[in-house]
């Protein structure tokens, strides 16, 4: 994820409030996952945040080609397990 934080915001701020809304709408969309974390501590209570200059775009690229790289990791995942049919 690459985001812009406007100067009057600290990261603290604004990595609770990703994590924090993140987690009430995961646990809105799927019920049965308050049961598995109890208080809803979805997350863990660490973050990594580096800054990007002038590696931008390349930073961008590999996020966006991120979801590709997954989608054929896991469907080499899926064709390798044997628990399947």
């Amino acid at each position: 994820m690459c985001l812009k934080i406007p100067p009057k915001y600290s990261v603290a701020q604004i990595m609770g409030y990703l994590k924090g809304k993140s987690s009430l709408m995961i646990f809105e969309q799927f019920a049965n996952l308050k049961y598995k974390f109890g208080n809803r501590h979805f997350w863990c209570k660490g973050y990594y945040v580096s800054t990007v200059g002038i590696n931008e775009e390349t930073i961008k690229k590999y996020i966006r080609e991120q979801q590709h790289h997954d989608q054929i990791t896991d469907n080499i995942k899926e064709a390798d397990n044997p628990f399947k049919g």
